[in-house]
């Protein structure tokens, strides 16, 4: 009876150490917050993103913001607006919310 008792205890005491083992090792290289978007596929190719009206694009306010956006051909942004490059677009964006507002090629 001890020797089953025992066996029983370390097959709990195992399957409470593999728990989080096996719930890290599913998530692994998927260390990126919702709503990130990168312009490279795994393979290092560069890959295209259609971005649309009224999308939310979360990791906006890590790009710089345009200033010289006559130079670039974009129209001068509203009240809390503001022009990013992000990849071959130029995205209005809504400082507020992080919604996009308008989009443009970048040349």
């Amino acid at each position: 009876m001890k020797v089953l008792t025992r066996t029983l205890l370390a097959a709990v005491a195992l399957s409470f150490a593999a728990a989080p083992m096996a719930q890290a090792q599913q998530h692994y290289g998927n260390d990126r917050k919702p709503g990130y978007s990168s312009s490279w596929d795994k393979h290092g190719a560069r890959r295209h993103h259609d971005w649309r009206k009224g999308e939310r694009y979360s990791d906006w306010k890590r790009r710089p913001p345009v200033r010289d956006y006559h130079r670039h051909g974009l129209r001068k942004p509203g009240r809390g607006q503001q022009w990013v490059k992000v990849d071959d677009s130029y995205l209005l964006m809504s400082v507020a919310t992080g919604l996009i507002l308008g989009i443009a090629a970048a040349r």
